[in-house]
C-alpha cells in the first residue's frame, strides 16, 4: 500500500475534523475576548490615575466584581455548550464503526464497515476515509486510558468494562498523531498512534487488503518457522498462518501482526517501521519500552532466528 503524507503537529489548532474546527473558533474567542477585557481594565486604570479622584467603591465592586464576570462567564458557558459535540452521539446510517481497545501500552483497532461489510483487526494505527462519519467505540483492557487525536476531535476516557463513544468526521486528508491522554503507567509517553485520512477510493483499497490474510504468512520462510517455534503466535495473530483459524476471535495478549509491514510505526509510535527497527524492537523490547508485556528476544531466542523473524514480519504487507 502507498504510504501517504507527513505527520502534522499534534495540535487542536491544525484542525482536520468537522468537530475539531470548533476548538479554533473557541480559542479565537477566548484570546480576543481576554485581550479586550485586559485592554479595558488597563484603560480604566489609566483614567482613574490621571483624574486622581475617588470612585464609588460599592458601584465598582458590584458592577466590575460581580455583574460583569457573571455575564461574561454565563455567556461563555452557553456559547461553549453550543459548540460542544454531543456527549452520547447517535450512530449515523453511513458511519464507519471503529472499536479501539487500549492496552498497556498499545492500541487494538477493529473495523466494522456496514457499507462494504468488511470486518478486520489492526493495531496502533487508524485509517479513515475523507468526509465520512466515523463512530468510535472506546474501551480499555486494563487501566484507564484516554483516546485523543487533537486535530480530529476532543479526548475521551477509556474505562475498563465500559464503552464510550466519539463521533468525528474527517474533512482534510493527512496524517494526524494521537496520544493516550491519561497517565497509565511507566510507558504512557510511548503510547501513541497515527491516524491517516485518505480519499475514499484509497481507503477502500487499503481496507480490502487489510481484510485479507497475509499472503506471505502462507509461504515457507525461516522467519515464519522461528515465529511459531518460539511461540510468538501464542500472543500475536497473523491471519494466513496454520493456527489462525483455530484461535480466530479469541483474544491474544499482543497486537495483531497480519499486515504489520504496512504500518508507519512499531511499538505504538515508539519507532519508525523499518526492518532494522523491527529487529531492534523484538531483540531489545525492554530497552525500548521498559515494563512492556513482551520480553526481550535477546533473552530467549537465538540471534539468527531473531533476524529471520524480523525479515519475515517486514514482508507482511
Amino acid at each position: 500500500m502507498m504510504r501517504t503524507t507527513t505527520a502534522t503537529p499534534q495540535s487542536t489548532l491544525h484542525a482536520g475534523g468537522e468537530h475539531s474546527s470548533s476548538f479554533i473558533e473557541l480559542t479565537t474567542v477566548l484570546v480576543l475576548g481576554g485581550g479586550v477585557i485586559f485592554a479595558g481594565v488597563m484603560l480604566l486604570l489609566a483614567i482613574s490615575l490621571s483624574k486622581q479622584r475617588l470612585v464609588n467603591t460599592k458601584l465598582w465592586l458590584i458592577g466590575g466584581g460581580i455583574a460583569f464576570p457573571a455575564v461574561v462567564l454565563c455567556t461563555l458557558f452557553f456559547y461553549s455548550e453550543w459548540l460542544r459535540p454531543a456527549w452520547r452521539p447517535s450512530l449515523p446510517a453511513n458511519a464507519l464503526v471503529v472499536t479501539v481497545k487500549a492496552h498497556m501500552w498499545w492500541w487494538d483497532v477493529s473495523y466494522q464497515d456496514t457499507q462494504s461489510r468488511l470486518h478486520f483487526v489492526t493495531a496502533n494505527e487508524i485509517r479513515l476515509p475523507l468526509g465520512r462519519p466515523v463512530y468510535f467505540a472506546l474501551t480499555s483492557e486494563d487501566v484507564i486510558h484516554s483516546f485523543w487525536v487533537p486535530a480530529l476531535g476532543g479526548k475521551m476516557d477509556m474505562v475498563p468494562g465500559r464503552i464510550q463513544h466519539l463521533l468525528i468526521t474527517p474533512v482534510r486528508q493527512g496524517q494526524w498523531r494521537g496520544q493516550c491522554a491519561e497517565f497509565c503507567g511507566t510507558q504512557h509517553a510511548l503510547m501513541a498512534l497515527d491516524v491517516i485520512v485518505s480519499a475514499p477510493a484509497e481507503y477502500e483499497a487499503w481496507a480490502k487488503a487489510q481484510a485479507q490474510p497475509a499472503v506471505e504468512a502462507e509461504l515457507p520462510h525461516p522467519g515464519r518457522y522461528a515465529f511459531m517455534s518460539n511461540h510468538c503466535n501464542f500472543c500475536h495473530n497473523v491471519r494466513g498462518m496454520p493456527d489462525a483459524d483455530e484461535v480466530h476471535g479469541k483474544p491474544r495478549l499482543g497486537p495483531d501482526l497480519t499486515h504489520i509491514a504496512s504500518r508507519h510505526t512499531l511499538a505504538a509510535g515508539a519507532l519508525p517501521n523499518t526492518m532494522q527497527n523491527m529487529h531492534h524492537w523484538i531483540t531489545n523490547t525492554q530497552e525500548v519500552k521498559p515494563d512492556a508485556r513482551m520480553p526481550s528476544g535477546a533473552e530467549r531466542i537465538p540471534q539468527q532466528e531473531l533476524e529471520d523473524i524480523a525479515k519475515w514480519l517486514s514482508m507482511l504487507k
